[in-house]
């Protein structure tokens, strides 16, 4: 069973950044394709950024140029590194992964789930 865990959540200013992290365990890291989703309160869970098993990365437009997903296979860790942070960015980011089959944006293609982290972006 694999299990992911986040961590490096927290609050931060307008236009700061932070860093996310997800630690997988229980299955071989780098058979999987990993994603980060995001979902804030009353909304549904958003795909944020997906990272293949080759490294190919993939981002939502309201991210795009502003986020980085990377991945370190010997850590078995799923980055997601964020800058300019907005306010609209405020919600609880999950780690997700899958095989590598399905569409990598969607939230049904990963069987594999974080807890979530909370990222706070205050203006």
């Amino acid at each position: 069973q694999v299990q992911l865990v986040e961590s490096g959540g927290g609050l931060v200013q307008d236009g700061g950044s932070l860093s996310v992290s997800c630690a997988a365990s229980g299955g071989t890291f780098s058979s999987y394709a990993m994603g980060w989703f995001r979902q804030a309160p009353g909304l549904e869970r958003q795909f944020v950024a997906a990272i293949s098993r080759s490294h190919n990365t993939n981002y939502a437009d309201s991210v795009k140029g502003r986020f980085t997903i990377s991945r370190d296979n010997a850590k078995s860790t799923v980055y997601l590194q964020m800058n300019s942070l907005k306010p609209e960015d405020t919600a609880v980011y999950y780690c997700a992964g899958r095989f590598y089959s399905g569409d990598y944006s969607q939230p049904r293609s990963y069987p594999y789930w974080g807890q979530g982290t909370q990222v706070t972006v205050s203006s």
